[in-house]
Order: structure tokens, then sequence, then C-alpha cells
């Protein structure tokens, strides 16, 4: 199956990133060389997305006319100029400039690199194992030790057959959740249309046993703070030498 529209969630104020982001939106923020957005967009396009919907709200200015200038993508703008609505409420407002289908959603300022040449994507992956008659939603996931930036938590304990449960209630076979999953639409039919969080949803879905996880390939990289952008830089140097 190839998913064809994703949601990127990009309107966060990045108040860990000051100074930087005094200036700037964080998902503009450049690691090697790339505004971090691009890399999320970069792979939604690969696997054959085609419409994305963007939330924005810090810097939302510039945050339009980079997207503007981004080619290869039918990129539609979710305004949140007049209040932050949480990475739950941003969704679901999100959702309703696209279609019924399946959809993946992404973070902007969480991406991966490394991932094997020649075979299939991450996100291609993902689409194929995401199955809505067994699945609510089905998210990337990464051990720590293929991680940059992270904050040595881990989030989840992963089942032989993907189940997902919280990783406090079962330390068998720890992962962290990797800014990335595929869903339907539906399933946030009963959300409120105020700020919320999406975890709560994922809590949801581990209730009706219906969240699970895929291994993703290469190395996952989050940039929290200004002092992580040189750690960032040094690990992407590091895979360019070996590639």
């Amino acid at each position: 199956m190839t998913i064809k529209q994703a949601m990127v969630l990009a309107a966060g104020l990045g108040t860990r990133m000051r100074p930087i982001t005094d200036t700037m939106p964080k998902p503009l923020v450049k690691i090697g060389g790339k505004p971090m957005i691009d890399y999320t967009l970069d792979s939604l396009k690969q696997a054959g997305v085609e419409r994305v919907a963007v939330n924005v709200h810090h810097f939302a200015d510039q945050m339009e006319a980079h997207l503007k200038s981004y080619h290869g993508l039918d990129i539609l703008i979710s305004d949140e100029r007049g209040g932050l609505l949480n990475n739950g409420g941003g969704i679901v407002k999100g959702l309703t400039l696209l279609d019924r289908e399946t959809i993946f959603v992404m973070n902007a300022d969480l991406f991966w690199i490394g991932e094997q040449p020649g075979a299939p994507s991450n996100l291609d992956r993902l689409a194929g194992f995401f199955d809505a008659g067994s699945m609510d939603m089905a998210m990337l996931c990464v051990r720590i030790e293929n991680t940059t930036g992270h904050n040595g938590i881990n989030d989840f304990s992963m089942a032989a057959d993907g189940r997902l449960t919280r990783y406090r209630d079962d330390q068998s076979n720890p992962v962290v959740y990797a800014g990335a999953f595929a869903m339907r639409p539906e399933f946030l039919d009963d959300a409120p249309r105020e700020p919320f969080n999406i975890n709560s949803y994922f809590d949801k879905a581990i209730g009706r046993g219906r969240l699970y996880g895929m291994m993703m390939d290469g190395h996952w990289l989050t940039v929290g703070t200004p002092e992580a952008v040189d750690e960032a830089e040094e690990t992407i140097r590091q895979f360019r030498t070996f590639a």
C-alpha cells in the first residue's frame, strides 16, 4: 500500500532551542546543511506521498515562505496563528484539509539518516506494515543505541508481533517512538477540537490492543537544544564519511 497524504507537526515554539528560535522557527534550523523539516518532507516525497498538511504558528510567515519554495509535494497550511493546539489538536485541525484515506503523521524536528541504499524506505515499510483491520496506529520505533540527542528514556515495549505497551508497564524489548506513525483519520473522530496531547490516543490504542510498532532502519536524530546541533552535525558527518 502507498500512503498518499500526511500531516506534519511544525507549529511548536521550540523554547529549548532559544536563542536560535528567538528569530526563526525550529523546523527551519539547518542540520547538515538542510532545514530539519526538509528531512521529513523529503522522506514523505520519496515514499510516494502527494499531499501534506503542515501546521504553523511560531514565525508562521517564515514557515509559509519556505514551504512555498519546496517542490514535489502539494503542501497545505494548517494555520494556528490564533493559538497553539498541542500535537493532538493540531492533527485534528490538519485532517480537515485532507481526505479520509490512511495518513502519515510526522514531526518536523525529528528525522533519520542512514537507511540502506536500494531497500524500501522506512515509510514505505510502515505503509506496508499498517493494517487498519487490526491496528489503530502503527509507529516507527528505534533502539536507544541508534539515537542521537534523545533523553535516554524508552517509550514502549514491543511484542514479537509488533504490539506496543507502555515501557513503564512492561520493561521487556524497549523501544523509542521515532516521530512517525500511520493511521486512519476516523480513529480521531471522537477527539476534542481544542488543544490535547496525542499521547492520550496512543493510550487508547494500547487499551484496545491496537497500537503497533515497526523497527526503523538507520539512525534517528532529535535536536532539542542549541548544544545538540553540533552533536547532530557530527553524527551526520560520520554517516556521510562511511556511506
